[in-house]
């Protein structure tokens, strides 16, 4: 059975063709994943899923069709065949109406994200009078790049937060699925300890790197994070360009902060890059000094402008694959200049099981590796997956917007060996649906579960929120939350910047730039939020671009 989230976005594919590979595992194993629950399920599956996937566009938008309530392919927060939400199921919820579990084309599945690099390089790009490219254009990162006001969970895990409001399209509404999880403090007076941090920098010093704002920057964000380490963590330091090379082995952070200072500032660019080189390098410094109990990272430091050695992300991860499955070290990758291949660094990061974000300014430099990078250290969720299960008896048509390289067949929401993403401490996540309602339509609309599995023990845990029609009566900028519309801005900023190439289908209820640069401004005042006004800032260069 074929699903939208086997497919490239705009791409049309045959059901017997094989899909790209998630986070560098191989296409096969869900291939055998799905083989499996196939014959575990056996009649039930043909019945649950019979009427395909058909409905759905290229870009994963629902196309309507047969409303009528089918069985669950899926036995109540049991394993199964695609088309099991289990959410309202593993509940045991019902009123007799509505089927527990709905239809397969009225389920979307996805990988957590909590990657900014696409927004922080689209920021940059502007600032230099210049529209960014819009296929580095990423709606999700846009959406997570700004604080939302989720509540935190009690314990470990996530909380599940759904909202929504209508556009100023009829029918149209943007509903919105938010998680976050706790904060940690870092152990002091005696509180929650997180686990020490062995982190192995690989730092491009390419010639590419000389440019004032990369190399520079990068040995002040270093210093930077060198400081905030605790005395227990540890440090490696690989550079590369034609060739890698080891400038700090693994070292304890007690007694040898001087040191690794004087290591920063020795840094200087050479000639050509070979990425493959550094990040090989990296981990098998990584792999070597590997500190049990500890979080073990690598820190890609690069404008990921690769032109020697292999260029190809998925041959560099193909040869430090064994690190990355058998050890879980995975890669943080921070971009840096203002010419970045970000395709490139968004793949090695993506199927390396880790994260990106890109920084061009001392302020952001602050934020990365003095917030994100430490709560990284500070795992809460390991392969996090959501799945939304909406209703079809009040939902018409749906949309995710953006995380198009994040999409996960639905009936591997359970299947624990297909990879999702990891979160830290005090991370929230936010997707962004578009939603078309049908007429007068009243009740449940959808409910969207996350599942996860904890970082020391790997045991499942799932975590449910819902939503009901009734939610969506307030309009988006005048009955909405304001972190909302703070959101709803991120969407419709990233949806303006993709569909300049035509590939893009705008998101129901665009404004015009002027007009979102005004509620931008708006926001900005209300929030007393920088990150607001940059925001703000950012529409208004692409709208004197456009204009």
């Amino acid at each position: 059975m074929e699903t939208h989230e086997d497919r490239t976005p705009g791409v049309p594919r045959t059901p017997s063709t094989p899909g790209p590979s998630r986070r560098g595992r191989p296409a096969r194993r869900r291939t055998y994943g799905r083989l499996t629950a196939a014959l575990l399920a056996g009649g039930l599956l043909l019945t649950g899923c019979g009427s395909g996937g058909s409905n759905r566009s290229a870009d994963g938008e629902w196309k309507g069709g047969d409303s009528r309530p089918r069985p669950s392919a899926t036995r109540p927060g049991g394993e199964g065949g695609e088309g099991g939400e289990g959410a309202e199921g593993a509940q045991g919820e019902s009123d007799g109406r509505r089927p527990t579990a709905p239809p397969a084309d009225y389920l979307s599945t996805f990988a957590l994200d909590v990657d900014t690099a696409s927004y922080g390089y689209a920021r940059r790009t502007l600032a230099d009078g210049k529209l960014p490219d819009p296929a580095t254009v990423r709606p999700e990162e846009f959406v997570n790049s700004f604080r939302q006001d989720y509540r935190e969970p009690d314990g470990d895990g996530f909380s599940v937060t759904v909202d929504g409001a209508r556009t100023t399209e009829a029918d149209w509404s943007l509903v919105r699925v938010g998680l976050a999880t706790r904060v940690g403090n870092g152990g002091a007076d005696g509180a929650e300890a997180r686990p020490p941090a062995a982190l192995t920098f690989v730092v491009d010093v390419s010639g590419s790197m000389a440019e004032p704002g990369r190399l520079d920057l990068v040995r002040s964000s270093m210093k930077l994070m060198t400081d905030q380490l605790r005395e227990d963590d540890s440090v490696a330091v690989v550079t590369f360009s034609g060739s890698a090379q080891t400038r700090l082995p693994m070292t304890r952070v007690e007694g040898n902060r001087d040191r690794i200072h004087e290591v920063v500032s020795a840094l200087r660019t050479a000639d050509s890059t070979n990425v493959e080189a550094g990040v090989v390098r990296g981990y098998e410094v990584a792999v070597e000094s590997l500190r049990p109990g500890a979080t073990n990272r690598v820190v890609l430091l690069s404008d990921a402008l690769a032109n020697t050695g292999a260029t190809s992300a998925d041959t560099i991860l193909n040869r430090i694959g064994e690190a990355r499955t058998e050890h879980g070290i995975t890669l943080f990758g921070v971009g840096v200049g203002s010419e970045y291949n970000d395709a490139f660094m968004e793949q090695l990061a993506d199927r390396g099981d880790g994260h990106t974000t890109y920084v061009s300014d001392a302020e952001g430099a602050r934020k990365v590796f003095c917030e994100d990078l430490p709560a990284q250290v500070q795992l809460r969720a390991r392969d996090a997956k959501a799945q939304v299960a909406f209703d079809p008896q009040t939902v018409e048509r749906f949309r995710l917007i953006g995380y198009d390289d994040r999409r996960v067949a639905d009936g591997d929401f359970r299947n624990d060996t297909v990879d999702g993403g990891e979160v830290g401490s005090g991370h929230t996540v936010t997707a962004l649906y578009a939603v078309r309602l049908r007429p007068g339509a009243t009740g449940h609309l959808a409910t969207a579960t996350v599942r996860w599995l904890d970082p020391r023990t790997r045991a499942p845990h799932e975590e449910s929120g819902r939503i009901e029609a009734a939610a969506l009566s307030g309009d988006v900028w005048t009955g909405a939350s304001t972190r909302f519309q703070v959101t709803a801005v991120a969407a419709y900023f990233a949806s303006a910047l993709r569909e300049r190439d035509g590939g893009w289908e705008r998101v129901p209820g665009a404004v015009p730039l002027g007009s979102l640069a005004g509620h931008a401004d708006r926001l900005a005042g209300s929030t007393e939020d920088p990150a607001v006004r940059q925001l703000a800032q950012a529409v208004r260069e692409a709208r004197s671009l456009t204009s």
